[in-house]
């Protein structure tokens, strides 16, 4: 599989852009409520810090077989950023595989956000050559348990660092499925 790289996705009220490390200063603000880190852990980065990050992320993964795919949410109807996705591709003896991830800063949260950008980086992963889509989700996060089921995702029995991971197969197939 060649080198996967994000572009620009639209849903209904989202745009999904591609990460640039300008989007850093913002994003710092969305991201900087501790509440963000209860199931993850760590603390908010500081926006000198989310640049560092960014420009690690934009430049690609080291791997030539992996493809680091990173977006931040965009609310157009109020022409501000609210949170991201991403998308880790790697391959697997199945075929490609994608790692997906979401977060939504606090004041937007509760507002279908999340779904909607999860929504449509799944059915966007769906047109590429992707087998498997996968999120690992803290068993005690409900609402990113609900944001992996509206995307399609069916929790396994598998857990990767503590949390279950979920999963979406090609054609429909979950694999592991409990």
């Amino acid at each position: 599989m060649s080198a996967l790289a994000a572009q620009a996705l639209g849903t209904r009220r989202l745009d999904l852009l591609p990460l640039h490390v300008e989007h850093a200063e913002e994003m710092a603000a969305v991201l900087s409520d501790p509440a963000l880190h209860t199931f993850t852990g760590g603390t908010p980065d500081t926006p000198q810090a989310l640049r560092s990050r960014y420009r690690r992320l934009t430049a690609g993964s080291p791997d030539p077989t992996v493809s680091w795919l990173n977006w931040v949410i965009r609310l157009r109807a109020e022409s501000c950023l609210a949170g991201t996705v991403q998308a880790t591709i790697s391959p697997s003896g199945q075929g490609p595989v994608a790692e997906i991830a979401w977060v939504v800063g606090i004041p937007w949260q509760g507002r279908g956000i999340a779904t909607e950008a999860a929504r449509g980086l799944v059915d966007w992963l769906g047109s590429k050559p992707v087998h498997t889509v996968i999120a690992h989700i803290h068993p005690e996060h409900r609402a990113s348990a609900a944001v992996a089921a509206a995307a399609g995702l069916t929790p396994t029995d598998e857990w990767h660092d503590g949390e279950i991971t979920w999963q979406r197969s090609a054609g429909g197939v979950i694999h592991g499925s409990r």
